[in-house]
C-alpha cells in the first residue's frame, strides 16, 4: 500500500500548519481577553468648547463621568447641550480609534483572514 500514514492526503507539514494555526488563534484570543480588560480600566476624555465641557468614557465607550465647568452654564441650555454632545462624540471617537488600534496590534503579523 502506498501512502501509507499520510492520513487522508494531509501530511505532517499540513499538521503542523494547522496546529501553528490553532497555536496563533489561542494566542489571539488570549491576546483579545487581556485587551478587553486593558478598555474596561481605561478612562478616554472628550471635550467641547475648549474644554469647559468634558465627557469620561472608557475604552469599551461605557460612561465614566462628565464635567461641566461653571462658565458652560452661562452658554444656555441649548448650547450646553450641543457642548456635551459634542464631547461625548470626542470621547466616543477617541475610544474607537484607541480599540482598533489595539485590535490592530493584537493581530499584526498573524495573517489571520478576515483581520
Amino acid at each position: 500500500m502506498t501512502g501509507k500514514g499520510q492520513g487522508f492526503g494531509f501530511g505532517l507539514g499540513k499538521m503542523r500548519e494547522l496546529a501553528d494555526a490553532f497555536k496563533k488563534a489561542q494566542q489571539v484570543q488570549e491576546g483579545a481577553k487581556r485587551l478587553q480588560e486593558e478598555l474596561e480600566q481605561m478612562e478616554i476624555q472628550g471635550e467641547a468648547g475648549g474644554g469647559i465641557v468634558k465627557v469620561i468614557v472608557s475604552g469599551n465607550q461605557e460612561p465614566l463621568g462628565v464635567e461641566i465647568s461653571p462658565n458652560a452654564l452661562e452658554e444656555g441650555a441649548e448650547v450646553l447641550s450641543d457642548l456635551v454632545t459634542a464631547a461625548m462624540k470626542d470621547a466616543y471617537n477617541k475610544s474607537t480609534a484607541t480599540m482598533r488600534e489595539r485590535m490592530e496590534e493584537l493581530t499584526s503579523g498573524l495573517e489571520l483572514p478576515g483581520f
